[in-house]
């Protein structure tokens, strides 16, 4: 039982990290992109049958991905000031891109396989918004990592060397 106790208790602990404060953050942020992408996706696909559901996937995530940018920069990351072009936002959008392209081929390949199986486009909408999530599910602790490590580092090196001993300290516990 001892085992359990200590580790719930480095778990408390962890949760009044910054490290954490900044986990919790981009799960909102992402929350909040998800449900802006689905229900773009749903919209151009589902009500308005605009295109293909590659295409419509695409104009989904253009529509999110922009204020996903904004929330994880500002909110999640607290980084103020102009972003910076060479640093945030071109690999932010070459993470945004892969992830599209990723995505796509996966409602792509979703759609022609419900067709196949199905003419119910209220079936064929379900698996493609299921595709679709399910790619942004895999790709997100990859963009975590990319986020926190790469495009949103903050230059204060207080700051990054205290997060890093409060996670130390709260992982090596007992």
């Amino acid at each position: 039982m001892a085992p359990l106790a200590a580790r719930v208790r480095r778990v408390r602990t962890f949760t009044r990290t910054p490290a954490f404060s900044k986990l919790w953050r981009y799960t909102v942020v992402s929350v909040v992109s998800t449900v802006i992408s689905l229900g773009a996706l749903f919209f151009f696909f589902h009500e308005l049958r605009l295109a293909s559901a590659a295409v419509c996937n695409v104009l989904a995530t253009l529509v999110a991905t922009l204020p996903s940018y904004y929330l994880n920069r500002t909110w999640a990351w607290g980084k103020t000031g102009r972003s910076h072009l060479v640093r945030e936002v071109i690999p932010f959008w070459v993470a945004a891109f892969a992830s599209l392209v990723a995505s796509t081929v996966a409602v792509g390949a979703a759609a022609h396989v419900a067709r196949h199986f199905t003419a119910s486009n209220d079936v064929i909408t379900a698996v493609v918004e299921c595709a679709n999530f399910c790619t942004y599910g895999l790709l997100w602790v990859g963009k975590f990592v990319l986020f926190n490590k790469v495009l949103f580092v903050v230059p204060d090196s207080r700051t990054a060397r205290g997060e890093a001993l409060a996670s130390a300290e709260v992982l090596d516990a007992p």
